[in-house]
């Protein structure tokens, strides 16, 4: 096992510190962590057998003696030399390879048969060819590959007869079994989870966790809620989670602190921990009331409601205070598993702009020795692979028939390509213990320059052993940031039940537009989650008014085979009503427990359907024996391919009705922080010229239909934006030289928005920048100025010569005499 660690740490200096164009194991690197690995010298590249081949025998002894055993392969696989006349012909190789031996038996180095295997079998050899017509760099691209395919036992002793039949058994059969034996059975991969260590995690999560409880439901806590609580921790504590708890909560807790709101994605708002400790704002008790004031608190517990947004507005029965409204109905299973054991993924949606600082923190917490980036590996996909049979295929001029390409390139796929590193995810090293017992690591798809080492081993491999986080950058934070900016409103102070904005859903009449202006029946053109033309046709359908009917649809357009075919059908001829649906994976379990059906058989069920497994036999005798199941339910289930998490649903749609809700409210603000951040496709002469430009613009896309290019098709997106934004009165204005931002647009007005310089075609953010900078220090007096100091190429100024934007500058600096 310490040679493992040792072979980490050699690919990993080769692969960074020793790295030149390719991976480089220097020899003194190789002395340096020698201990637990045996050395052999390797194939026809080897400095023992070039020696032997170049220099002689004497030369070759002092190879030799650096390694643990010699290596001769069968004499195939040198059939280069001889092709290249490096090696005169069958005899000298074989004298070559005798010389080997007999420099073994004198320096008393076991010598060893072995076959520098690049594939199975012979026939697989096409492939190996293929991959090297593909590597344009390759020198030994256009020669004849030696045979490399894995020899038989039998097949080696052939290959080695010219030794004699006693010697080809020893270096084939005896030696090689001499290696294996001195061999220790070892384990590549570890077993178990090694978190960090922080001191006192786990009374620090208790503390997080029951001080905001009390905070908000009082001390004693209503029993759902401490029961849930104690359960909660117990899983967490008992199978050394809260560490990884209590790193996602620092996270949030700074980029909150830093004015950037944090969404969680996937299923940890299942949690009630996770909740009262800040890591997400999803509250997965039943719907309830409760009372800032004097911490009364009311409960839901069989269903009434899908979700506690959805609660009439009611005042305290004991102080008269207005209730808070919460609570999504969301198991704590979905998360941890049934038993709580489960590795808890926790991931988070920070501002893309704040992404980089929540991955610098983890280094901070833990130091750059413990902090790595995850590694992926990029394969040969199919499209490439048969473009790699088909390259092969002309410059050798085969003429091969289209089944036969098929064939080739089906063997060429799925061969690693290249590396490269997860967008989100860190993976970090607990401090008692470092990177190299779990990986080598190496810089992403080789680029010396990258900012941080990732894990050599994809990170899947190495999942369950070491903590990953996933800090994700996303748009939402982004905007609901901009949008506070803007406006000054904190966007926690939003309801989530607001009246006008619950309308959006189904008419955009709260815009102060018909269906005919936006061409659109919604008015969610835009709004995260709801504004694809796929969802609106939902929306369109099933005409959502409440909270829980927006869960259903987001589970229902996230997941396989949930609503095309199946609720679909379900919700238009009758059969039920949108809320009770199954939409969310978290719904199963839950209805399953209201209809009585033991919690542990609601859990498999709702495991099974969300993986596409339908049910199993001895669930389904327990559920056809329940007479309280509606007879839709189980074939709705057995359809199921895939289902969203309600936490991850809930999370969404908070921030969706937060940015909503500007939308309604503070429209000239929404539309400049939607074209700053969620844009980066404009057609800029259209957008300032009305809507009647806009119009023409998106019908002529539209006409493409399917055939539209995927450029055109975001570009409608924006466009259809830019439609709304201008039936509501607000104009967008063309760049302003003086005015304009670089790269976000500007309010100039309640009724007119200024676009940046980036949203000039084929002018960047760097250019967009310099332009500002060079304005900064000195106003542009000129056009030929203008070019100059902002560096702007012939097309950029010609278009902003031919859109007005240049109007009045003088074409040349002025030189005044008086």
């Amino acid at each position: 096992q310490a040679g493992l660690k040792n072979l980490y740490k050699l690919v990993s200096v080769a692969s960074t510190k020793d790295f030149y164009r390719v991976p480089r194991t220097p020899k003194f690197e190789l002395n340096k962590y020698h201990d637990g690995l045996l050395y052999g010298s390797a194939c026809s590249q080897g400095d023992v057998f070039t020696a032997m081949m170049q220099k002689g025998y004497d030369e070759a002894r002092e190879k030799a003696r650096f390694y643990d055993y010699l290596e001769i392969q069968p004499p195939a696989n040198y059939s280069q030399l001889i092709a290249n006349h490096l090696v005169a012909d069958e005899k000298q190789l074989e004298d070559i390879l005798t010389n080997i031996y007999k420099l073994g038996k004198e320096l008393k180095k076991p010598v060893v048969a072995t076959g520098d295997v690049h594939y199975i079998d012979p026939h697989d050899a096409i492939y190996r060819t293929i991959l090297t017509f593909s590597q344009r760099g390759n020198p030994n691209r256009d020669e004849e590959q030696p045979d490399l395919h894995f020899y038989t036992t039998q097949e080696m002793l052939d290959a080695f007869s010219f030794l004699g039949k006693d010697v080809a058994k020893e270096v084939v059969i005896d030696n090689t079994n001499k290696i294996a034996d001195s061999l220790d059975d070892i384990a590549p991969i570890k077993s178990g989870l090694y978190p960090p260590h922080i001191d006192n995690a786990d009374e620090q999560m208790k503390r997080l966790t029951y001080d905001r409880a009390y905070k908000l439901y009082g001390n004693p806590l209503p029993k759902i809620v401490g029961d849930r609580i104690k359960l909660e921790l117990h899983s967490i504590i008992s199978n050394g989670y809260a560490v990884i708890y209590l790193i996602s909560q620092k996270l949030v807790a700074k980029s909150n602190k830093d004015g950037y709101l944090v969404g969680s994605r996937g299923s940890v708002g299942s949690s009630l921990v996770a909740t009262m400790s800040g890591i997400t704002e999803v509250n997965p008790l039943p719907p309830h009331y409760r009372c800032p004031k004097c911490k009364y608190s009311k409960f839901f517990e069989n269903g009434e409601y899908g979700s506690g947004f959805d609660l009439p507005d009611k005042k305290c029965p004991k102080c008269g205070t207005e209730l808070v409204k919460d609570g999504q109905d969301i198991p704590f299973a979905t998360f941890l598993g049934f038993h709580g054991d489960k590795v808890p993924d926790i991931d988070l949606n920070f501002s893309g702009d704040y992404q980089p600082v929540a991955h610098n923190f983890i280094r901070v917490m833990f130091g750059p020795d413990n902090s790595y980036r995850a590694g992926t590996i990029a394969t040969v996909a199919d499209k490439t692979a048969y473009g790699y049979a088909k390259h092969y295929d002309e410059v050798k001029e085969l003429n091969l028939r289209g089944a036969e390409l098929d064939r080739l390139a089906t063997g060429v796929s799925g061969v690693k390509r290249t590396t490269g590193q997860h967008p989100a995810g860190i993976v970090v090293v607990p401090d008692n213990m470092d990177i190299f017992d779990f990986t080598p690591v190496q810089y992403p798809a080789d680029d010396v320059h990258a900012a941080w080492l990732t894990t050599h081993f994809d990170f899947h491999s190495i999942h369950d052993n070491i903590l990953k986080f996933d800090i994700l950058g996303h748009d939402d934070p982004t905007m609901i940031r901009m949008l506070q900016d803007l406006s000054g409103v904190d966007p926690l102070t939003i309801p989530p039940d607001d009246p006008g904005v619950m309308s959006l859903f189904s008419s955009p009449k709260i815009l102060g537009v018909t269906p005919q202006q936006i061409q659109s029946e919604t008015g969610t053109l835009g709004v995260p989650e709801f504004g694809t033309r796929f969802v609106r046709g939902m929306l369109e359908e099933t005409k959502p008014t409440t909270f829980s009917e927006l869960l259903q649809i987001s589970g229902l357009s996230h997941g396989t085979d949930v609503w095309l075919g199946n609720a679909e059908n379900l919700v238009n001829n009758g059969t039920c009503k949108l809320k009770d649906v199954i939409g969310c994976r978290d719904n199963i379990m839950m209805d399953l427990i209201h209809w009585g059906v033991d919690p542990e058989v609601a859990f498999t069920t709702m495991e099974t359907v969300r993986h596409g497994k339908g049910i199993s036999d001895d669930n389904m005798a327990v559920l056809k024996k329940n007479k309280k199941i509606p007879a839709w339910y189980i074939p709705s289930c057995l359809k199921i391919k895939y289902m969203f998490p309600k936490a991850h649903a809930t999370a969404y749609i908070l921030m969706a009705l937060r940015i909503a809700w500007f939308k309604v409210y503070y429209p000239e603000i929404y539309y400049t922080a939607y074209f700053s951040v969620r844009a980066d496709l404009f057609d800029l002469v259209a957008m300032s010229h009305g809507k009647n430009t806009v119009k023409a613009a998106m019908k002529k896309i539209q006409d493409d239909g399917n055939d539209a290019s995927a450029k055109d098709k975001s570009l409608l997106t924006v466009l259809e934006i830019a439609n709304e934004c201008l039936e509501r009165g607000i104009k967008i204005n063309m760049v302003d030289i003086n005015k304009s931002e670089a790269t976000n647009f500007k309010i100039i007005d309640k009724h007119t928005i200024l676009a940046p310089f980036n949203a000039v075609p084929g002018l960047g953010d760097t250019v967009a920048k310099q332009i500002v900078a060079a304005r900064t220090e000195q106003k542009f007096l000129s056009k030929e100025d203008l070019a100059k100091r902002g560096r702007l190429s012939t097309t950029i100024m010609n278009y902003l010569e031919d859109n007005g934007v240049l109007d009045g500058m003088p074409a040349q600096n002025q030189l005044s005499l008086f």
